[in-house]
This record gives structure tokens, sequence and C-alpha cells, in this order.
């Protein structure tokens, strides 16, 4: 099964919520990691959880970033591991440089806490192999900071846009002013996914939601595809022969979550 690592710093809140829904939920093994550790050994899948690094002082994010986990967290997102940033996770991967842009207060000046809908843009990323383009999402946000901002040229890779209960993009569903009503980016190769609604607080209905679970069970399964790609490659390699491979799936329907 896929090995998940849940980072948190000083101010970090929503760990446990993370944890909840990845080992209580979905079953899958996983380690809180604090924020000193200098390894990630062993970790397909990093979640930077959502809270107030810090305290949020200077900017949000702005000091975790020098945290020492995120120096093995670099070298595995460059290596193509899937690394998630929710909420507080995503403003510490912008200012690490794992995803472009940057983030304002507010439009409303507030700390804007509430169900908001958001609809899938990409699913060419392991976070929304399994869902479908244009699939809304009901999901919670919970920021003061999360008026995303791509930067001056920068044409960041869309993954998920506030958006109406029937997917229509309008002004009122966007509860940050976000530009393009963007409510999650994925860097160009697509393994780094940063978002500011909660997945992990949408994981039960009992709550209010399971749609969150989607994104958990897509990273697990894409996970589980890439291992026995590997393996049917090895294997291939030990033989001298050619590996047979399926083309990775698009659709819900295409994996075993077994």
């Amino acid at each position: 099964m896929p090995n998940f690592g849940v980072l948190f710093f000083p101010g970090s809140n929503c760990e446990e919520d993370c944890y909840h829904a990845i080992r209580k939920i979905l079953g899958q093994p996983c380690d809180l990691i604090w924020h000193e550790e200098t390894s990630l050994e062993g970790i397909d899948c990093v979640v930077v959880p959502g809270g107030f690094s810090y305290g949020d002082y200077l900017r949000a994010g702005a000091i975790a970033r020098f945290s020492p986990v995120m120096e093995p967290l670099t070298r595995l997102a460059a290596e193509g591991v899937p690394v998630i940033g929710i909420c507080n996770g995503f403003q510490i991967l912008v200012e690490s440089g794992l995803l472009p842009g940057a983030f304002l207060h507010n439009s409303s000046l507030k700390f804007v806490c509430r169900w908001n809908h958001v609809r899938v843009e990409e699913i060419d990323t392991p976070f929304t192999c399994l869902l479908r383009e244009g699939e809304v999402l009901k999901l919670p946000v919970a920021n003061a900071q999360g008026n995303f901002v791509p930067g001056e040229g920068a044409t960041p890779r869309i993954v998920l846009r506030y958006c109406g209960p029937q997917g229509e993009l309008d002004k009122e569903a966007n509860p940050s002013g976000s530009q393009d009503a963007i409510a999650g980016v994925a860097n160009t190769q697509g393994n780094v996914l940063g978002m500011m609604p909660h997945p992990e607080r949408g994981v039960e209905n009992a709550f209010g939601s399971e749609d969150g679970k989607k994104m958990f069970e897509s990273v697990v399964s894409w996970i589980k595809f890439s291992k026995q790609r590997e393996a049917a490659l090895s294997l291939a390699k030990l033989k001298g022969s050619e590996p047979e491979l399926r083309p990775i799936p698009r659709r819900r329907f295409d994996y075993d979550l077994d």
C-alpha cells in the first residue's frame, strides 16, 4: 500500500484531519512528520496541511519554507513523487518555489470559512485522475489569505476553479477573489498540487460531503498503478524483453481500487 507522510509545523492545525482521512477513512499507512525531519525515505505521497505555520508571520508560509523537511520534500517533488499542499500547505509550496504565484488577503479582507463548490479543470494529475473534467466537488474553505495571483506572465496549470453548485463560474462563488476563480494549481509535471479548499474535511457525508475522498482515492490508485508499471519495467529488463504496459488510465472505472 502507498505510504503517506503528513508534515506539520509550529502552528499547523490540520495534520490530524489529514491523518484521519488517510489512515482511518482510506485505510492507508500514514505518518505524521515533524518539520525538523531531514529524511522522507519510503514516503510515496507527501501532504502539507493547513493551519497557520509560524503564526503566518511575514507572509503565510514564508518562514515554513526554511524548515529542514523542505529540502527532502523538494527532492521528492523533483523525482515525481505526488505532493499536495492544502490551504497553508499551498502557501508554503508557493513560498518554496514548488508552485508559481503569490497570495493576497481575501478581497473581503475577512477570514472566510464556509462550504464551497469547485470545478475540476484538469484530470491529468495524481490527485484528479479518477475524476471527470467538469465534475463539481463540494469542499470547505477556511482562510484569510486565499486570494491567489499567478504572477505576471505565469500560466499555471489550473486544476480546480471555484464555481456554483452546477459548475457555473460566479463571482459570488469565489470566496477569496482569487484571479480567474483559481482554487488549485499544479506544477508543470503535474505531481505537485496546491489547493485552498480542504479535501480532508470532506471525506464523510455525516460532516457535509465526501467529495474530498475522491482526491485521496485518486492518488492511492495513481501510486499503485505507477508501482505496477515500475515492476513490469524492471521484470522486462531482467528478462531482456519488451514490457507489456497498459496506458495510464484517466477514468475512475479504469482503476482497480482493491
